[in-house]
């Protein structure tokens, strides 16, 4: 199964869509609004420190599509780990997997038995989402530290399971892959918020737009689930699990909040083939205090409005009432600033009155229109441009710095920072950004949108904890299904 892993997008390379040519230039070597350093979130997990530079031994279970991307991209240039065994049903997935590392690691068709070997620590799952609980359940049981990829799990009743181990193995490190919350881009955004820049939060407007099938090539008739198992409720949680959960972790993320209820519309309107999994969704998240995620993911266009560079269709705009920040991590991450401060405050009952500005400053015009980067477009200042965008780039990074909100660009890949920094916390102990709470919060929300989508009505957070009550996990993972 590890064949059809998650997510086909290309390698990201950064570039950063402005709108004008003399903006890139200017903004490129001014502006400091780009990522913040990140900090640490949360107490460390109590755990024996390991010596310093010591290598974590790991397993990888599941090297398809997505995996192998993580294998090659990212984790065979990371020192810290070590990968002793390598597991998949598919043959050519796993000699390919092997070949990267010179056939060092031990191949497996049965991950059971990658999980006997003492000398493995840690273990990647990067398998269809349907198999996501059962490998893991094995693994904490096995006494190893966990990185699955998103969705965490695939059913109410997993939420339940999960919590369950996790509550009674607490030093063993579980770290969904949600890499948005590695990225620098984003925690600049996440910054920015936490210190009022763009006022409070009101709408999340998200979208992950494609314009293709989705739909993998099959010589083999029998083996098309196989291939195919996206396009299968019985495998996949369609375009929610595989895109929205990105989007909504982010919107969680900057809110600081989970949602309390969802509405939405899906259809398998375009691409009839077969599959059962919606093919277009258009979804409504509200949270606590009335805040709203609008959410899009088609597979007919990805077209983004204002963008003139090439993307995958995919990006955030956080929507304040003093401004808005555009995001994205695709192609190779990007982000614009737009201030628009509100005269009159929510609440505030005074008369308002009528005014005349006889000029306005630099402050009142910066983000009026174009927006200003977040992070470092181009990496040379044309000293002979001098005006009004110089102005307002330097007003942009003199605001930003008044608030503490430092901005070096994006040092590394997300990817790369998830997978070592998970390495590290298995290492030397540390808490996840993406940790075991925040894969199930991302897993109830993408279960819950379906649900929606299907019942064709509004659907409450809270109903989760009724859904497949007194139901006991006991799917087993099959090792001809990994």
């Amino acid at each position: 199964m590890a064949d059809a892993k998650t997510q086909n997008s290309s390698d990201p390379k950064a570039n950063n869509g402005v709108n004008r040519r003399s903006f890139v230039r200017a903004a490129g070597a001014a502006t400091a609004a780009a990522a913040m350093i990140p900090k640490a979130q949360g107490a460390p997990l109590v755990r024996t420190v390991k010596a310093a530079g010591k290598q974590v031994n790991y397993g990888f279970i599941g090297p398809g599509s997505r995996g192998f991307r993580l294998l090659q991209r990212h984790l065979h240039n990371i020192d810290i780990g070590n990968c002793l065994g390598i597991c998949d049903i598919y043959e050519p997935n796993l000699q390919k997997a092997i070949d990267l590392f010179d056939g060092k690691p031990t191949p497996y068709t049965d991950y059971r038995k990658l999980l006997e070997r003492d000398d493995i620590e840690a273990v990647f799952i990067t398998v269809p989402l349907f198999m996501h609980y059962p490998v893991m359940k094995d693994a904490l049981e096995a006494g190893k530290h966990v990185f699955c990829e998103k969705s965490l799990v695939f059913t109410p009743e997993e939420v339940r399971a999960v919590r369950k181990l996790h509550e009674e193995r607490p030093n063993q490190v579980i770290q969904v892959g949600l890499q948005r919350r590695y990225s620098s881009f984003y925690r600049t955004a996440k910054e920015m918020i936490d210190k009022g820049v763009i006022g409070k939060i009101t709408h999340i407007q998200a979208q992950w737009h494609r314009n293709k099938s989705w739909r993998r090539g099959v010589n083999d008739p029998s083996r098309e689930e196989q291939i195919n198992w996206r396009m299968y409720r019985k495998y996949s949680g369609g375009l929610c699990a595989e895109l929205m959960s990105h989007q909504v972790d982010i919107a969680d993320w900057m809110i600081g909040a989970t949602p309390k209820s969802v509405m939405g519309v899906g259809g398998i309107d375009y691409w009839k083939d077969g599959r059962d999994i919606y093919d277009n969704i258009q979804l409504i998240l509200e949270y606590p205090e009335g805040q709203k995620l609008q959410y899009s993911s088609i597979m007919t266009n990805r077209h983004i409005e204002g963008r003139r560079t090439p993307g995958d269709g995919c990006r955030e705009v956080i929507l304040g009432t003093d401004g808005a920040i555009e995001i994205t991590l695709i192609p190779g991450g990007e982000g614009m600033w737009f201030r628009d401060p509100m005269p009159d405050k929510m609440g505030d009952q005074k008369e308002v009155q009528e005014a005349w500005v006889a000029g306005a400053t630099v402050a009142d015009m910066v983000g009026q229109g174009e927006g200003l980067p977040i992070v470092p477009g181009a990496q040379d200042l044309n000293a002979g441009d001098t005006g009004l965008i110089e102005k307002e780039v330097e007003f942009a990074r003199r605001w930003l710095y008044n608030k503490g909100i430092m901005a070096p660009k994006e040092d590394k890949n997300p990817e790369y920072k998830e997978l070592e920094s998970f390495l590290l916390n298995v290492r030397d102990g540390g808490k996840p950004k993406a940790d075991v709470e925040v894969g199930l919060q991302d897993s109830i929300a993408v279960m819950l949108a379906n649900h929606c989508m299907d019942e064709e009505r509004k659907v409450y957070f809270s109903e989760v904890e009724q859904m497949g009550e007194g139901v006991e996990v006991s799917r087993a993972a099959e090792p001809n299904r990994v």
